[in-house]
């Protein structure tokens, strides 16, 4: 399967994934990465999106680096790239794609919003922050091997933008885990009340990083039915049905 990455990505500025030769490409989704992360920790998500032939493009941390909302809102423009286009953020990039979502034009056609922060929350060690993070082996294997990844980013405390979901006009799809202790279940659920648009999908068992989690498969297939509907139509519509 293809994949590509720019010169410079491997500090947080763009990883790509293509979708299988010969087959055309069903979407665009861009992911911005949360604390501490770059492009390359979703490698694994990119490639199982891309095989379904939905291209994918990872920036980096917006928190650390605010050039990464510049890079999304040029791919967002970015006509060679096939819509729908879909922004994804995790951590504190979801409050930085759901700020793209409500200002930039063109904006997405749809908003994928996981593990949405609340409240400031500290590790202490990165045996509580790894444990908070992942419950996938696989993934804890990758972060604790990583040189590019930033140990002890979840106990930072950057200033976010406001969460002003009413100004989100699109489809917005948000996933959670239920063991989430970075940010409790509770009060991301209470920052999507209110919000019609808003689907919340919530994992048993799901910890923070809910993209590279135990469940990603899951979270991944979640996410396939939610661009398969949206092809259909901004109301997505359903696709499978049990019996009337």
């Amino acid at each position: 399967m293809p994949s590509s990455v720019s010169s410079d990505s491997f500090s947080g500025k763009s990883f790509s994934w293509d979708e299988p030769e010969g087959l055309a490409a069903r979407g665009t989704l861009i992911v911005l990465a949360g604390r501490g992360e770059h492009g390359g920790v979703y490698e694994r998500f990119g490639r199982r999106l891309a095989f379904d032939a939905y291209r994918v493009r990872a920036l980096g941390d917006p928190s650390a680096d605010p050039s990464v909302l510049d890079q999304a809102a040029k791919l967002l423009a970015d006509e060679s790239l096939p819509g729908p286009k879909v922004l994804v953020g995790s951590d504190t990039g979801a409050r930085h794609a759901a700020q793209l979502a409500a200002q930039q034009t063109p904006g997405p056609d749809a908003l994928i919003l996981a593990g949405l922060p609340t409240t400031p929350w500290n590790s202490g060690s990165w045996e509580s922050e790894i444990e908070a993070r992942t419950a996938c082996p696989t993934h804890r294997s990758r972060l604790t091997n990583d040189t590019a990844f930033r140990r002890g980013a979840l106990d930072e405390h950057p200033d976010l933008p406001e969460l002003r979901l009413d100004l989100v006009h699109v489809p917005v799809l948000a996933l959670h885990g239920r063991e989430d202790t970075v940010s409790p279940l509770a009060e991301a659920v209470g920052s999507y009340a209110g919000h019609p648009h808003v689907r919340t999908v919530t994992f048993n068992g799901g910890r923070h990083d809910v993209l590279n989690d135990a469940l990603h498969r899951t979270a991944a297939a979640t996410i396939v039915l939610f661009l398969e509907r949206l092809r259909l139509s901004p109301e997505l519509p359903a696709i499978a049905e049990g019996p009337a």
